[in-house]
């Protein structure tokens, strides 16, 4: 009798849009094409597979679930020393409990779904000898070696529409709105909305902002009549001055801080230069709740199913990309080396600045 190929899905670190649709493409695909196949579905990302807390995966698990947000695998995170170990509060590897348990499971595979830390920690996993296939998920859109992630797409359509609705109020107070965007490391994601909203400055990680020039901006608009203003502010954004820094005094600074955001002290800066009133509006978690938009979609389902080709192929330890419209894979260790920031001369941020919005630089 031929062997059973035994795989586990895990939903690991914090979620976003197209999950469920990218459990549905493994899901279906392995069970199409695929004889003598079991899945189990690990609760909770790596919890699940520490605690050995699963779910043995049927068919009719992966079905009406690609318009759903969230996952229905659950997920966590585990404390990661980068390029080290996964551990506990106590600082105990967790990497042989995970171990025991795939083997335990007779397990052929891991395919993890995460973002950049995620793919970090899962080349952990394999370095310790167990297979893995990863799928690049974060809103973020920050994973090395994938032209974009899925989630992504899905928050910049809500980032977008956040700030559409904010320019009404903007205008109707003549004030001046900061919209504070996730993107901790990488300006993606308001760079993507803040074009497409219209936004008149944006401010990313990448390019350290001083908060003169985007008042002078704000002033020069009020002269020829347009009487409020929106910012677009990632927030990981940092002005020139703290941009010098180091680590430690960044960190007293903020901890230091009267503001609880980047976006609250800029508004006030704004307000003080030029006499406008400033708000702040945060949507947060919105970002990445809800179901994801038909791109997406699609998107998670190329990725599923292209892992399951992976399973089939016994090809392990890679990541599933998109290169110029092309479903690939890379090394994971490759996917795990660094992160995608934005390059300050992406055609993205020339086209802005070609329209006029300002970078704060």
């Amino acid at each position: 009798m031929k062997r059973k190929t035994r795989v586990a899905l895990i939903t690991s670190g914090g979620d976003c849009q197209g999950l469920n649709a990218a459990i549905r493409g493994v899901g279906k695909a392995l069970f199409e094409q695929v004889d003598n196949i079991e899945i189990f579905g690990m609760y909770d990302g790596y919890r699940g597979l520490i605690e050995r807390d699963y779910k043995f995966m049927e068919p009719k698990d992966f079905s009406g679930i690609i318009t759903s947000g969230g996952t229905i695998l659950g997920t966590s995170r585990q404390h990661y020393i980068p390029g080290k170990d996964i551990v506990d509060e106590n600082g105990q590897s967790l990497i042989p409990d995970m171990l025991d348990t795939y083997n335990r499971l007779g397990l052929d595979c891991l395919i993890v779904m995460g973002g950049n830390g995620t793919q970090k920690s899962a080349k952990l996993l394999a370095d310790a000898g167990m297979n893995v296939i990863t799928l690049p998920k974060t809103i973020d859109n920050d994973i090395w070696g994938t032209d974009t992630t899925f989630g992504f797409q899905s928050a910049v359509d809500i980032a977008t529409n956040v700030i559409d609705y904010i320019h009404s109020t903007a205008s109707s107070h003549s004030r001046i709105f900061v919209v504070e965007l996730m993107g901790r490391d990488a300006g993606w994601l308001t760079l993507s909305a803040g074009i497409a909203s219209g936004a008149d400055v944006v401010l990313i990680p990448e390019i350290p902002y001083d908060v003169d020039k985007v008042a002078e901006l704000i002033e020069a608009r009020k002269k020829t009549g347009r009487t409020f203003s929106i910012v677009a502010c990632a927030e990981g954004a940092v002005s020139v001055h703290d941009a010098k820094l180091d680590e430690e005094a960044s960190r007293r600074k903020k901890e230091n801080s009267l503001y609880p955001t980047v976006s609250y002290a800029i508004a006030a800066e704004l307000e003080a230069l030029t006499g406008q009133e400033a708000r702040v509006a945060v949507p947060g978690h919105y970002q990445r709740g809800g179901p994801p938009c038909p791109y997406d979609r699609v998107l998670a389902t190329r990725f599923g199913a292209a892992a399951a080709q992976l399973v089939i192929q016994k090809q392990y330890n890679r990541m599933v990309a998109i290169q110029a419209e092309e479903i690939v894979s890379i090394p994971l260790d490759e996917a795990a080396s660094r992160t995608k920031f934005l390059p300050i001369d992406h055609p993205l941020i020339r086209v802005a600045r070609e329209i006029g919005i300002c970078f704060g630089d």
